[in-house]
């Protein structure tokens, strides 16, 4: 049983494998693209207990996410002491989910070791594994002992109202996330940093004046000036934004060596449908006409499409 191929396996196997002990094909099974055959085999994993720790800590280095996600789940039913330090680990893995998960399971199984590495994940980059990190310090019983600790944490449980009244203390936590994936949480920061109304969160202004989402960069416009920076000196702080308009030249370049492909690169839709005539044309003339005389009667058009991709380029807002 322990060899059945993924797409075979169904729910009433799991049970099969669970009773022969197969924590190999149990694993093997973490991969079905059958969710409920994904939960099941978790959960009897899990059930499996201290029995199936030594191969599902080796299953946490596979490279399936599906996998890791799984021998998470099971590791924090069996709350095996021994798995903390490579779930530790896990914390760090390059998937969110991976480490969010990671993070929750620390939170169950209950050993204060994974304190520190819990503090480090407040830290993360995405919103999710820094909520999951807080969730499981306060499962653990852990207490923030300074202002700077209880910002990080407020932060990572996305208690807003409680990083606000910090103050200024909050400063170095909100400026650390503002490199977060989701815009959203980047706008909230800034604009807690100018209901604050502290010069020490002026780098952070000036970070969210260049930010790539054009919302966040209106909010630091917005609340700048509460912190006192000179309404003179907002223009040159978006001067440091993404671009996000195409170069002109870039545009009229590929349309005249591929027409159509100018006005894709622009985002225009019916560049694909200039492409397609300009083959079909290329094809029939070069039949009738011949290479030379299919080629100095395409000339022109390509030059003309060429300067009006060009031209459509410079006109496009840059936001």
């Amino acid at each position: 049983m322990g060899y059945l191929t993924l797409c075979a396996v169904k729910p009433a196997d799991i049970d099969k494998m669970k009773d022969r002990r197969d924590i190999a094909g149990l694993i093997r099974a973490l991969r079905s693209s059958d969710f409920a055959v994904q939960t099941l085999a978790a959960q009897a994993l899990g059930l499996l207990g201290p029995a199936a720790m030594d191969e599902l800590v080796r299953a946490l280095k596979r490279k399936n996410k599906d996998v890791r996600l799984g021998v998470i789940g099971a590791l924090s039913v069996i709350k095996d002491p021994r798995s903390v330090d490579p779930l530790t680990m896990t914390l760090i893995d390059e998937n969110r989910e991976v480490r969010w998960q990671a993070a929750f399971a620390l939170g169950e199984i209950g050993d204060d070791r994974a304190i520190r590495p819990l503090l480090e994940a407040l830290r993360d980059t995405d919103k999710y594994v820094r909520y999951g990190a807080a969730s499981a310090l306060a499962k653990l019983g852990w207490k923030p002992e300074t202002s700077g600790e209880r910002a990080y944490f407020f932060v990572g449980m996305m208690d807003w109202n409680a990083v606000e009244t910090l103050g200024p203390a909050a400063i170095p936590a909100l400026s650390h996330i503002l490199n977060d994936h989701d815009s959203a949480v980047r706008r909230k920061v800034i604009e807690i940093l100018g209901s604050i109304q502290d010069e020490r969160a002026v780098p952070a202004f000036m970070r969210g004046l260049a930010d790539s989402s054009s919302d966040v960069r209106w909010q630091a416009v917005l609340s700048a000036p509460k912190c006192g920076i000179d309404p003179m000196f907002i223009p040159r702080g978006l001067t440091h934004r993404p671009r996000t308009a195409k170069n002109p030249l870039i545009a009229g370049f590929l349309n005249f060596i591929l027409p159509g492909l100018g006005y894709g690169y622009i985002g225009k839709w019916w560049g694909i449908m200039i492409f397609q005539i300009d083959i079909t044309a290329t094809v029939w003339l070069y039949k009738y006409e011949g290479q030379g005389d299919t080629y100095s009667m395409l000339f022109p058009i390509y030059l003309l499409l060429a300067i009006h991709a060009w031209y459509l380029a410079t006109k496009m807002p840059d936001f």
